[in-house]
């Protein structure tokens, strides 16, 4: 239903020229869903640039019962920032740094900060911000805390819940709640800040954040390794977490496919190694001790890795360039398999022991179903977050492969369920997989998300349609 005249004009009072649009010209670039999935829609562009501005508009549309749809750098894979009509709100207009608290080792910025600028403020003050994504040039703090993102330290230092200390947010009727509290200690009740981190901005919007900082590393080393089984690098995993502690802070896998398409459609990048292995392992140390010589230390936990068979190669990164190097192996598969052709992706988690089975048996699935698949299994396996990604047949067209998304978005979802897992591990929900919530989290766990949402969004103007059906 179009909205009034005087309801928009009031809108555009609040916010001003530079926060308010309705041309469709203009909001075009902010619906389109980062991997093209998702086509959004919507009549009004509102970015406020501050926590007020925001209040005010989310009271009005709340008394008006018009659904926003809050969003930061729109990185996102699962349609979650991508509206489907009411109101756009876009928060990249609130993007200062607050407050830097050195010796609190906290940094408190708006929601719209890019993660980049964050990383780069910790960084001039000595410190560390260790959030890492593919995207951190573009995404904001914002979509990071709704979607509870994760990337490649989550090993060492967690998600976003885990370096979340206090939130600023505006609930849907207007109403701001300031948990802004820089405090590692604080049991008062329920920790609010929770419900927020990872809901997809279905119970409010995110305004601001305390985050954690940590003393900046001073030397790091790097190391790519083969091996002949995601077996072996579990055994390597095992070993690295066991010798060297906390200082491990990143352990990758990738497979020779995976390495095949950067190699081929990635300028710049070259093979390791000069004969190919069956699976790879991207991973790297850190230490906030100076002086210290990480490459020699990794150079000599390896070397027993050898003789056990876990390992058939590896080469350790001598300076940062090499590093960034291998890393860019690892980083670049997403692009690669994209400019490869069709493909099924899923972001699913599993505990590590499982991994090694899990991947052999939804592959056999897989092939079965679509045979000449080819499987693109890498990410985060220190962790247990796999995306499990599948290529088009070679022999086969883009779209009659994508005919196939939801039989095998069944098999890999129903084998994540079986090995213990959840079907989504880092990405979120959003619209994508929306459906799977009924069949993975229903009965007491699914009911009882409800009962959250609408206490606190009892009008369901708060991005509908996103994590929970109400």
């Amino acid at each position: 239903m179009p909205l009034s005249a005087a309801l928009l004009q009031t809108l555009h009072s609040i916010v001003g020229d530079k926060g308010f649009t309705t041309n469709q010209g203009e909001i075009a670039p902010y619906l389109q869903e980062s991997r093209n999935r998702f086509q959004g829609h919507c009549d009004i562009l509102i970015r406020p640039k501050n926590t007020q501005e925001v209040a005010e508009v989310l009271a009005i549309c709340n008394d008006e019962n018009i659904p926003v749809v809050p969003q930061g750098g729109n990185t996102g894979h699962c349609g979650g920032a991508v509206p489907q009509g009411g109101i756009l709100l876009n928060l990249s207009r609130l993007n200062k740094i607050r407050q830097l608290d050195g010796l609190n080792a906290t940094i408190t910025v708006d929601a719209g900060c890019i993660l980049q600028n964050v990383q780069l403020t910790a960084d001039k003050a000595d410190l560390y911000f260790p959030l890492s994504l593919a995207a951190e040039g573009s995404c904001q703090i914002g979509g990071n805390l709704a979607t509870n993102a994760g990337g490649i330290h989550v090993l060492r230092y967690g998600n976003m819940r885990d370096l979340t200390l206090g939130l600023e947010v505006v609930l849907p009727d207007g109403q701001i709640w300031d948990g802004l509290r820089a405090l590692r200690k604080d049991n008062t009740g329920y920790d609010l800040k929770h419900l927020f981190i990872g809901s997809e901005g279905t119970l409010g919007v995110i305004t601001g954040a305390v985050l954690k900082l940590f003393p900046k590393p001073k030397a790091r080393a790097c190391a790519f390794v083969a091996s002949e089984s995601p077996g072996h690098l579990m055994d390597v995993f095992a070993y690295m977490r066991d010798y060297f502690g906390e200082q491990l802070c990143a352990f990758e896998m990738m497979p020779r496919f995976g390495l095949d398409l950067v190699l081929k459609h990635i300028t710049g990048t070259t093979d390791p190694f000069a004969i190919a292995y069956q699976w790879y392992g991207v991973l790297e140390i850190s230490t906030s001790r100076p002086n210290t010589n990480l490459q020699t230390e990794l150079e000599e936990a390896l070397h027993p890795l050898f003789d056990r068979g876990y390992i058939q190669n590896a080469v350790v990164a001598q300076d940062l360039m090499q590093a960034e190097k291998i890393w860019a192996l690892r980083e670049s598969m997403s692009e690669a398999q994209k400019r490869e052709g069709g493909s099924v992706k899923h972001d699913i988690s599993v505990p590590v022991s499982h991994i090694p089975d899990f991947l052999a048996e939804t592959s056999h699935a897989v092939c079965n179903v679509v045979p000449g698949s080819r499987i693109c299994a890498f990410g985060h396996v220190g962790d247990g977050n796999i995306h499990f990604n599948i290529s088009q047949p070679e022999t086969m067209e883009k779209a009659a492969f994508l005919t196939n998304w939801e039989a095998l978005n069944e098999i890999v979802h129903e084998m994540a369920e079986k090995y213990e897992g959840s079907f989504s591990a880092e990405h979120g929900v959003g619209q994508l997989k929306i459906n799977e919530m009924d069949r993975f989290r229903g009965g007491v766990e699914l009911d009882s998300m409800r009962l959250i949402k609408r206490a606190f969004d009892p009008n369901n103007i708060m991005n509908p349609g996103k994590v929970v059906k109400i």
